[in-house]
């Protein structure tokens, strides 16, 4: 896969070199960005460049870790899925 991550996309990467950043070598990182704020077209090349199954299988693995809750709501209903539940974040004791 030598795909090119859309520039349009550049603004969910911030604290990376977007340049350096590989569809394939990268691709939970990207898939993961584009869910969350991806717009339609950039969800569009998520789906060509990776195919459903692969992005089904990443909501499943590392959805409920990686998304906010909301977005990862709404991609279990896109794909129905059901969701794993999301432990509440406590606050470290020490």
């Amino acid at each position: 896969m030598t795909a090119q991550i859309p520039l349009s996309t550049a603004p969910f990467f911030q604290e990376y070199n977007f340049s350096m950043l590989k569809a394939d070598q990268h691709s939970v990182l990207v898939i993961g960005r584009i869910l969350a704020y991806g717009d339609r077209n950039e969800v569009r090349w998520l789906f060509k460049t990776y195919g459903k199954e692969r992005l089904i299988h990443w909501v499943k693995q590392d959805g409920a870790r990686l998304l906010s809750r909301r977005r990862y709501n709404l991609w279990c209903v896109l794909f129905d899925i059901t969701p794993q539940p999301i432990k509440k974040k406590t606050s470290w004791a020490y």
